[in-house]
């Protein structure tokens, strides 16, 4: 990162852009985990299926929302260079 003391307007940015990060994984987290495990909501199935749908919807979930806060950072630091 760069030397010196950073402004109040740079930790005001980097914390309204970790913020985005954050809430925009998740949403993306959210739907994804609805889009993969809600088909157990909405039919029965055998009580194994539907712990493994919804574990892998979990995963699932929570590996983009990760891999969406790495991204949002990346992107802001990459702009602000």
């Amino acid at each position: 990162m760069g030397a010196g003391r950073r402004s109040q307007a740079e930790r005001d940015d980097i914390t309204v852009e970790i913020g985005y990060a954050l809430l925009s994984a998740c949403f993306l987290g959210g739907v994804v985990f609805a889009a993969v495990a809600g088909p157990t909501a909405v039919w029965t199935l055998p009580q194994a299926v539907e712990r493994y749908v919804r574990a892998t919807g979990a995963a699932v979930a929570g590996v983009l929302a990760l891999i969406r806060v790495v991204h949002v950072l990346w992107r802001h630091e990459a702009r602000r260079r």
